[in-house]
């Protein structure tokens, strides 16, 4: 195979594919296991209101990277769209950024899963367990792009089957058909018990925003995929489309249906973590409805989930380092591919990262890790900002220069509210880390100072590229459009 054809990612995506990571992308242990933190935190009420309200920023947010996807479909999206529509050193910081998170990430997935794991097999060998899955990750990322994407495809299919019988069976439930406590519909008493629907007051329910946040993240993956998709003037408009409904039945009917039959008071919802899926709400809920085994099943489920994570945050930060690495903001040997066109190795330098990060959580109590995972997390609402910024100047850029958005495969509706919005409750999320820590009375200075770690990270890379290079913020009329 010649060179230049060994430069080039392969599109070998199918509509089906990109559906499936877009409908997916979200569905994991944010619903499975963090909704019930959530109602316990602030109420029924502020719970539906929270997750409301950052789906539609994260609507928002798809329909920007939508209209960006359809246009120049890049997988290097985030870091090209900021290098082209806005600043080379915000490009180059983004870029990083995204890596750092879904590396990180890998790691957090490998912790996950072998706590997840230990549920059938308490005495096993955790470090066994994280080399096979890691294992499993890499190989279905070095296999081909191809299988990737009919891995996601059918990690998909498990969590949208089970969400979809989980409300079947919730609805059922609170009319009365199915299991419950009492014949006839069940009513909106826990929507009324104590302080429900809101409890807590503000600062609680900006701690479940925050939460809902995380929960969220993953859904830019489409992003990064439509780089290899071989139609993507189509498949990216169509898994776009498919994300309000997904936002409306996945988690805001999830969380009402949790709401209705078990109340926010309830001590198990303040235990939900991974160490016990026996307190998930999914599982609470089967449970009541008289379904045996089902927090073995629901534990199949969240396994599924958390490979799938680590799935696509070894496809995604691949593809970001190939990019930056083609772009020569990265070393060049991380810019080869394969024949099968699979940038291996940047699979392998992320693999490297990803498990010398998640070795970290065995020592000092894993303090390291736990550095490591709370700069991650703001990591992700920084690349949610530079989708904002990336569409809103492409926007400006294009009009400026005279070109018809009748001409756009996608466009973004409510331009320019959209991005704004967006941008703004970013801004709000990454200001107000810390102040659910400050109210609750207990708690150490580097408390406070951990959900902010991965800021100074990103504005240094960002500042030390920009005073390097001196770059500046390119004018509209010199944004490279084709």
């Amino acid at each position: 195979m010649s060179q230049g054809n060994q430069q080039q990612l392969k599109r070998h995506l199918k509509t089906r594919h990109l559906t499936m990571i877009a409908l997916g992308g979200s569905i994991g242990t944010g619903l499975f296991l963090a909704s019930g933190g959530a109602i316990a935190q602030a109420g029924p009420g502020g719970a539906l209101l929270a997750y409301a309200a950052v789906g539609i920023m994260v609507y928002f947010l798809m329909t920007s990277l939508g209209e960006l996807a359809t246009y120049m479909p890049e997988s290097g999206s985030f870091s090209t769209y900021a290098t082209r529509f806005v600043d080379p050193a915000l490009g180059f910081a983004l870029g990083w950024n995204f890596w750092f998170n879904w590396a990180i990430t890998i790691a957090s997935e490998l912790v996950a899963a072998t706590l997840i794991i230990k549920y059938w097999f308490p005495s096993s060998n955790s470090f066994f367990w994280s080399v096979l899955f890691l294992g499993i990750i890499m190989f279905l990322n070095l296999l081909s792009v191809k299988g990737y994407g009919e891995s996601e495809y059918w990690f998909a299919i498990i969590k949208i089957t089970t969400v979809i019988i989980f409300l079947g069976v919730g609805i059922l439930m609170i009319f009365g058909i199915l299991g419950g406590e009492k014949v006839g519909f069940i009513g909106f008493d826990n929507f009324t018990i104590g302080d429900a629907p809101f409890h807590g007051g503000f600062f609680a329910l900006l701690g479940v925003f925050m939460a809902a946040g995380y929960s969220f993240q993953g859904t830019e993956l489409v992003g990064v995929a439509a780089g290899e998709s071989d139609n993507p003037r189509e498949s990216v408009p169509r898994a776009i489309r498919q994300i309000f409904w997904r936002i409306l039945l996945f988690y805001i009917l999830a969380i009402f249906v949790i709401a209705m039959l078990i109340p926010y008071t309830s001590p198990n919802l303040l235990k939900g973590d991974l160490t016990d899926i026996s307190v998930s709400p999914f599982t609470l809920v089967f449970e009541k409805a008289g379904i045996i085994f089902a927090a073995s099943v629901m534990n199949a489920v969240i396994l599924t989930s958390v490979l799938s994570a680590g799935n696509s945050g070894m496809y995604a930060s691949a593809r970001i380092l190939w990019v930056l690495a083609k772009e020569g903001k990265a070393p060049r040997f991380l810019g080869k591919l394969s024949k099968r066109g699979i940038p291996v190795n940047a699979i392998l330098m992320t693999s490297a990262v990803g498990m010398i990060a998640f070795l970290a959580s065995f020592f000092g109590d894993g303090v390291v890790y736990f550095w490591l995972l709370n700069a991650s997390g703001m990591c992700g609402f920084i690349a949610w900002l530079g989708i904002a910024i990336s569409h809103y100047r492409f926007r400006r850029a294009y009009v400026k220069k005279g070109r018809s958005l009748a001409d756009l495969a996608y466009t973004a509706r409510w331009f320019p509210f959209g991005p704004l919005f967006a941008f703004a409750l970013c801004i709000v999320v990454i200001i107000g880390q810390s102040l659910p820590i400050v109210t609750s009375g207990d708690y150490h200075w580097l408390d406070l100072l951990m959900p902010y770690i991965g800021l100074p990270l990103f504005l240094l890379v960002w500042l030390g590229y920009k005073l390097k290079h001196k770059t500046k913020i390119i004018p509209l009329e010199q944004c490279q459009l084709d």
